[in-house]
Protein backbone atom coordinates (compact mmCIF):
# COMPACT_ATOMS: atom_id res chain seq x y z
CA UNK A 1 0.00 0.00 0.00
CA UNK A 2 2.95 2.57 1.05
CA UNK A 3 4.53 1.53 -2.50
CA UNK A 4 1.44 2.43 -4.52
CA UNK A 5 0.93 5.79 -2.71
CA UNK A 6 4.61 6.76 -3.48
CA UNK A 7 3.67 5.72 -7.25
CA UNK A 8 0.58 7.80 -7.10
CA UNK A 9 2.27 10.95 -5.73
CA UNK A 10 5.46 10.26 -7.77
CA UNK A 11 3.24 10.47 -10.82
CA UNK A 12 1.31 13.70 -9.55
CA UNK A 13 4.84 15.49 -8.84
CA UNK A 14 5.66 14.48 -12.50
CA UNK A 15 2.08 16.28 -14.16
CA UNK A 16 2.66 19.08 -11.79
CA UNK A 17 5.78 19.71 -13.51
CA UNK A 18 4.82 18.83 -16.62
CA UNK A 19 1.60 21.36 -16.67
CA UNK A 20 3.64 24.85 -16.61
CA UNK A 21 5.78 23.30 -20.11
CA UNK A 22 2.18 22.66 -21.18
CA UNK A 23 1.49 26.04 -20.87
CA UNK A 24 4.26 27.55 -22.38
CA UNK A 25 3.76 25.24 -25.14
CA UNK A 26 0.16 26.17 -26.13
CA UNK A 27 1.14 29.78 -25.99
CA UNK A 28 3.75 29.66 -28.07
CA UNK A 29 1.70 27.80 -30.49
CA UNK A 30 -0.64 30.76 -29.82
CA UNK A 31 2.15 33.36 -30.94
CA UNK A 32 2.76 31.11 -33.83
CA UNK A 33 -0.21 31.21 -35.34
CA UNK A 34 -0.91 34.64 -34.68
CA UNK A 35 2.20 35.59 -36.77
CA UNK A 36 0.98 33.62 -39.35
CA UNK A 37 -1.64 35.39 -39.87
CA UNK A 38 0.19 38.74 -39.50
CA UNK A 39 3.05 37.46 -42.44
CA UNK A 40 0.28 36.23 -44.48
CA UNK A 41 -1.82 39.64 -44.15
CA UNK A 42 1.50 41.43 -45.15
CA UNK A 43 2.64 39.51 -47.94
CA UNK A 44 -0.83 39.55 -49.61
CA UNK A 45 -0.72 43.69 -48.80
CA UNK A 46 2.52 43.45 -50.82
CA UNK A 47 1.78 41.75 -53.47
CA UNK A 48 -2.13 42.10 -54.77
CA UNK A 49 -2.86 44.90 -52.58
CA UNK A 50 -5.52 45.49 -49.65
CA UNK A 51 -7.99 45.97 -51.71
CA UNK A 52 -7.68 42.69 -52.61
CA UNK A 53 -6.94 41.08 -49.43
CA UNK A 54 -9.86 39.11 -47.51
CA UNK A 55 -10.11 37.55 -43.92
CA UNK A 56 -10.67 34.26 -46.37
CA UNK A 57 -6.97 34.90 -48.41
CA UNK A 58 -5.30 35.52 -45.54
CA UNK A 59 -6.68 32.23 -43.98
CA UNK A 60 -6.03 30.54 -46.90
CA UNK A 61 -2.23 32.12 -47.40
CA UNK A 62 -1.41 31.46 -43.55
CA UNK A 63 -3.08 28.31 -43.75
CA UNK A 64 -5.91 28.25 -40.86
CA UNK A 65 -9.21 28.73 -40.98
CA UNK A 66 -11.16 32.11 -40.94
CA UNK A 67 -12.47 31.40 -37.88
CA UNK A 68 -8.77 30.98 -36.13
CA UNK A 69 -8.19 34.52 -37.74
CA UNK A 70 -10.74 36.47 -36.19
CA UNK A 71 -10.33 34.40 -32.88
CA UNK A 72 -6.62 36.12 -33.24
CA UNK A 73 -8.35 39.55 -34.63
CA UNK A 74 -11.70 40.26 -34.50
CA UNK A 75 -11.13 43.52 -35.65
CA UNK A 76 -9.65 44.30 -38.98
CA UNK A 77 -8.06 47.62 -37.57
CA UNK A 78 -6.49 45.41 -35.10
CA UNK A 79 -4.95 43.24 -38.35
CA UNK A 80 -3.89 46.08 -40.34
CA UNK A 81 -2.04 47.66 -36.94
CA UNK A 82 -0.21 44.62 -36.51
CA UNK A 83 0.49 44.04 -40.31
CA UNK A 84 1.88 47.73 -40.73
CA UNK A 85 4.34 47.51 -37.65
CA UNK A 86 5.57 44.17 -38.70
CA UNK A 87 6.14 45.43 -41.90
CA UNK A 88 8.30 48.46 -40.56
CA UNK A 89 10.30 46.67 -38.35
CA UNK A 90 11.10 44.55 -41.59
CA UNK A 91 12.02 47.69 -43.32
CA UNK A 92 13.29 50.43 -41.12
CA UNK A 93 12.11 54.30 -42.34
CA UNK A 94 14.52 57.08 -42.09
CA UNK A 95 14.97 58.85 -38.90
CA UNK A 96 13.24 61.74 -39.02
CA UNK A 97 15.17 62.95 -35.54
CA UNK A 98 18.36 63.05 -37.31
CA UNK A 99 16.88 65.77 -40.06
CA UNK A 100 15.46 67.85 -37.13
CA UNK A 101 19.28 68.34 -35.63
CA UNK A 102 20.10 70.23 -38.96
CA UNK A 103 19.15 73.65 -38.72
CA UNK A 104 19.60 74.74 -42.57
CA UNK A 105 17.27 73.90 -44.91
CA UNK A 106 18.63 73.18 -47.67
CA UNK A 107 21.11 70.99 -46.17
CA UNK A 108 18.32 69.40 -44.62
CA UNK A 109 16.27 68.65 -47.20
CA UNK A 110 19.13 67.04 -49.24
CA UNK A 111 19.60 64.88 -46.27
CA UNK A 112 16.32 64.03 -45.30
CA UNK A 113 15.08 63.23 -49.15
CA UNK A 114 17.75 61.56 -49.91
CA UNK A 115 17.35 58.74 -47.33
CA UNK A 116 13.65 58.80 -47.91
CA UNK A 117 13.78 58.58 -51.25
CA UNK A 118 16.28 55.71 -51.18
CA UNK A 119 14.00 54.00 -48.48
CA UNK A 120 10.83 54.21 -51.29
CA UNK A 121 13.57 53.05 -54.32
CA UNK A 122 14.75 50.06 -51.89
CA UNK A 123 10.94 49.15 -51.26
CA UNK A 124 9.50 50.49 -53.76
CA UNK A 125 7.58 46.64 -55.09
CA UNK A 126 6.06 46.29 -51.47
CA UNK A 127 5.11 50.38 -51.24
CA UNK A 128 3.36 50.32 -54.68
CA UNK A 129 -0.26 47.94 -54.12
CA UNK A 130 -0.17 49.47 -50.67
CA UNK A 131 0.25 53.16 -51.97
CA UNK A 132 -2.56 52.09 -54.81
CA UNK A 133 -5.29 50.72 -52.20
CA UNK A 134 -4.99 53.37 -49.86
CA UNK A 135 -8.44 54.23 -49.87
CA UNK A 136 -10.06 50.97 -49.03
CA UNK A 137 -7.90 50.49 -46.06
CA UNK A 138 -9.73 50.86 -42.73
CA UNK A 139 -10.78 54.60 -41.82
CA UNK A 140 -7.90 53.83 -38.39
CA UNK A 141 -5.12 52.87 -40.84
CA UNK A 142 -5.85 55.82 -43.59
CA UNK A 143 -5.75 57.83 -40.30
CA UNK A 144 -2.48 56.27 -39.50
CA UNK A 145 -1.00 57.09 -43.06
CA UNK A 146 -1.87 60.77 -43.15
CA UNK A 147 -0.13 61.38 -39.36
CA UNK A 148 2.77 59.48 -40.75
CA UNK A 149 3.28 61.52 -43.96
CA UNK A 150 2.47 64.54 -41.95
CA UNK A 151 5.27 63.88 -39.61
CA UNK A 152 7.70 63.53 -42.47
CA UNK A 153 6.65 67.00 -43.60
CA UNK A 154 6.65 68.45 -40.55
CA UNK A 155 10.61 66.88 -39.84
CA UNK A 156 11.42 68.39 -43.01
CA UNK A 157 10.77 72.00 -42.57
CA UNK A 158 10.04 72.45 -39.18
CA UNK A 159 12.16 75.40 -36.89
CA UNK A 160 12.54 77.12 -40.09
CA UNK A 161 11.39 80.75 -40.56
CA UNK A 162 8.58 81.61 -42.64
CA UNK A 163 10.42 84.97 -43.55
CA UNK A 164 6.91 86.45 -42.92
CA UNK A 165 5.44 84.14 -45.68
CA UNK A 166 2.64 82.25 -45.34
CA UNK A 167 3.88 78.92 -44.00
CA UNK A 168 0.89 77.05 -45.22
CA UNK A 169 2.25 77.29 -48.62
CA UNK A 170 6.01 75.61 -46.99
CA UNK A 171 4.65 72.73 -45.55
CA UNK A 172 2.13 72.19 -48.40
CA UNK A 173 5.11 71.45 -50.78
CA UNK A 174 6.73 70.05 -48.28
CA UNK A 175 3.96 67.16 -47.56
CA UNK A 176 4.00 67.06 -51.77
CA UNK A 177 7.72 66.46 -51.57
CA UNK A 178 7.73 63.49 -49.12
CA UNK A 179 4.44 61.79 -50.84
CA UNK A 180 5.38 58.02 -52.36
CA UNK A 181 3.67 59.30 -55.24
CA UNK A 182 6.08 62.40 -56.00
CA UNK A 183 9.31 59.88 -55.91
CA UNK A 184 7.76 57.41 -58.15
CA UNK A 185 6.38 60.48 -60.67
CA UNK A 186 9.98 61.69 -60.53
CA UNK A 187 12.22 58.47 -60.98
CA UNK A 188 9.59 55.64 -62.15
CA UNK A 189 7.47 57.49 -64.66
CA UNK A 190 9.65 60.32 -65.78
CA UNK A 191 13.06 58.97 -65.19
CA UNK A 192 15.08 60.37 -62.95
CA UNK A 193 18.10 59.15 -61.50
CA UNK A 194 17.23 59.31 -57.30
CA UNK A 195 19.77 61.65 -56.99
CA UNK A 196 17.99 63.54 -59.45
CA UNK A 197 15.22 63.55 -58.37
CA UNK A 198 16.36 64.63 -54.58
CA UNK A 199 18.21 67.87 -56.58
CA UNK A 200 15.17 68.94 -58.19
CA UNK A 201 13.00 68.33 -54.88
CA UNK A 202 15.71 70.40 -52.86
CA UNK A 203 15.08 73.32 -55.63
CA UNK A 204 11.73 73.34 -55.27
CA UNK A 205 11.45 73.33 -51.30
CA UNK A 206 13.93 75.41 -51.09
CA UNK A 207 12.32 78.43 -54.05
CA UNK A 208 9.13 78.08 -52.28
CA UNK A 209 11.13 78.79 -48.32
CA UNK A 210 12.96 81.97 -50.10
CA UNK A 211 11.74 83.06 -53.13
CA UNK A 212 9.75 86.04 -53.67
CA UNK A 213 7.15 84.88 -56.13
CA UNK A 214 4.27 83.07 -53.60
CA UNK A 215 0.64 83.46 -54.33
CA UNK A 216 -1.41 85.41 -51.57
CA UNK A 217 -3.46 83.23 -49.57
CA UNK A 218 -6.83 83.32 -51.23
CA UNK A 219 -5.31 84.27 -54.56
CA UNK A 220 -4.73 82.92 -57.66
CA UNK A 221 -2.95 83.53 -60.93
CA UNK A 222 -4.61 86.13 -62.54
CA UNK A 223 -4.46 87.85 -66.52
CA UNK A 224 -3.73 91.44 -66.80
CA UNK A 225 -2.89 93.52 -69.81
CA UNK A 226 0.87 93.79 -70.45
CA UNK A 227 2.17 97.33 -71.75
CA UNK A 228 2.59 96.25 -75.42
CA UNK A 229 -0.41 96.16 -76.61
CA UNK A 230 -2.27 92.82 -77.93
CA UNK A 231 -0.12 90.75 -75.15
CA UNK A 232 -1.55 89.59 -71.74
CA UNK A 233 0.88 88.53 -68.73
CA UNK A 234 0.20 86.29 -65.90
CA UNK A 235 0.60 86.96 -62.72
Amino acid sequence: MSRLSEQVRSTKSRQTKSRPYRMRRRAELVDQTRQRIVEAAMNLHTTVGPANTSISTVAEEAGVTRLTVYRHFPDIEELFTACHGHWFDLHRPPDVAAWRAIPDLEARARRALGELYGWYRDNADDLYPINRDAMTMPAGAQEARRAELAALAGALVEGHPSGGRDGRQLHAVAGHLVSYWTWRSLVIEQGLTNDEAVEVAVRILTETAGGPWAIPPGRGPQVRRAPVAGRTSVV
